[in-house]
């Protein structure tokens, strides 16, 4: 009564319904993980990034020497406005 079918009863569909179940958990489990890491995240695409670090104010010294570096000014030049920064 039990395995009708040549053996395709009961024990098949036990089978399927214990596959269906575990699938769904599985799908589950999944949802509640990925709902957790969205969450931890800060909400996915809508949460605003960390800024940069702000940068150094660069100094009128700085760009002296940057100037002086590139060729735009002779050393004579960069020592004059250089004695100039300075006093």
């Amino acid at each position: 009564m039990w395995h009708g079918m040549d053996g395709w009863g009961w024990g098949w569909t036990w089978g399927i319904g214990m596959v269906h179940g575990l699938l769904w958990w599985i799908f589950v489990i999944l949802g509640i993980v990925l709902l957790v890491r969205l969450l931890a995240r800060g909400g996915g695409s809508g949460a605003v990034p960390p800024s940069p670090p702000p940068v150094p104010a660069e100094t009128a010294l700085d760009i002296l020497k940057k100037r002086y570096a590139r060729g735009e000014i002779d050393k004579a030049e960069f020592e004059e406005k250089r004695r100039d920064l300075q006093a």
